[in-house]
């Protein structure tokens, strides 16, 4: 999915957010030829009834509000902050985002594609009634709603963005209907600070709502090692029709938010990952998401250009050059030097949770407490 005007999603030039983090994934899309691979599509932004299966509709009139120049800041909204101020044209935007979003989830559950892709998406912080975290709409969550809306019994979804994949829990705790499933760093260290691993739902819908809660400093091997340890064995017990993904860019090692240790490398494991999940669990009906990244030439471009190359069954080698020219491009549009490699060199490797858990471990103490939380309740072994 992809419409030039979703750059407009843009909080002013101080803001880390920069819309040129999009652009450049298209246009590194576009010289790897990804976009002869699959269809490129644009969609409406979503209408406000669209908007409503998620958010409250006095939020909606205030982002409205806020979209015009001279509004005054809408605080109990969460508009107007320093991580989410307020811009001319915010709520068409944002809508547009949604827009993009719903129509791949319909077009893949209607049977139209295999498969969809968003990397302008995955705005996962957003509340019913409050933006939060660069987040003004939930299009993940907006998204999963219109499928339950269609007819859809069981959604998943798996959050890997290095923060909590909060506003999406949020919209579904009651909702057995839909697993939320987010691996990010500890909410000690970043954040929005929730997503501890005793965060399981309500008792009438327990074990909806899974939380890989790593500590910083988390490398390739144990970020991959949690998400094997957790995920499969979650899907194949909650069996879901649809599986929807989110993908931020923001656990890389360059990020400037936060503070894993990831290459490239390991997030396009992660995505190969996701898409073998979806055609072992989900029937093949898999919406792959944007969300975070701050590194907007090193590394969101490549990461995301994976994420669709993956979904595109036609997936770029990590070893292959990047385009000379889409790097010229990148120097026209930012004056820095792109990087020359599709890999930073990880090589996609961890050890398997089945080779057993070591308590010395940080991240196996992370690994089990969530599974001791949250297995029981899907009738699994922690």
């Amino acid at each position: 999915m992809w419409d030039e005007a979703v750059t407009g999603y843009d909080f002013g030039p101080s803001h880390p957010m920069d819309p040129i983090r999009l652009a450049l994934t298209m246009r590194l899309v576009e010289t790897l030829s990804l976009d002869r691979e699959s269809a490129v599509h644009a969609a409406p932004a979503a209408a406000e009834s669209t908007l409503r299966l998620v958010h409250h509709p006095d939020y909606i009139d205030a982002v409205r509000r806020s979209s015009v120049e001279s509004a005054p800041p809408e605080e109990p909204y969460g508009i107007g902050t320093t991580d989410t101020p307020a811009f001319p044209g915010m709520h068409e935007v944002s809508s547009l985002i949604v827009g993009q979003s719903v129509a791949a989830a319909e077009a893949v559950w209607r049977g139209e594609a295999p498969h969809a892709v968003n990397f302008t998406g995955g705005l996962h912080h957003a509340m019913p009634g409050a933006a939060a975290g660069f987040c003004v709409y939930n299009d993940a969550a907006i998204a999963i709603a219109r499928l339950l809306e269609n007819g859809a019994e069981r959604v998943a979804y798996v959050d890997v963005d290095v923060h909590h994949g909060d506003g999406v829990q949020t919209a579904f705790w009651d909702d057995p209907r839909v697993l939320t499933i987010s691996v990010h760093e500890h909410p000690r260290a970043l954040f929005p600070g929730t997503g501890w691993p005793e965060e399981t739902g309500p008792p009438h819908a327990a074990g909806s709502a899974v939380n890989v809660a790593v500590p910083p400093g988390t490398s390739d091997a144990g970020w991959l090692r949690a998400i094997h340890a957790v995920v499969p064995e979650l899907l194949e017990a909650f069996r879901p029709q649809f599986l929807v993904t989110q993908h931020g860019a923001d656990t890389h090692v360059e990020d400037p938010l936060a503070h894993l240790t990831l290459s490239v490398d390991a997030q396009r494991a992660a995505m190969e990952a996701c898409h073998g999940w979806a055609h072992s669990y989900a029937d093949g009906r898999w919406l792959a998401l944007g969300g975070g990244g701050y590194a907007v030439v090193d590394v969101v471009p490549r990461s995301w250009a994976h994420l669709v190359a993956v979904a595109s069954h036609a997936p770029v080698d990590p070893r292959r050059a990047v385009p000379e020219e889409w790097r010229r491009t990148v120097h026209a549009l930012t004056r820095q030097d792109a990087p020359r490699s599709m890999s930073d060199g990880g090589t996609g490797e961890f050890r398997s949770w089945e080779g057993g858990y070591d308590p010395a471990d940080e991240v196996d103490r992370t690994i089990m407490a969530t599974r001791k939380a949250v297995f029981p309740t899907h009738g699994l072994l922690a």
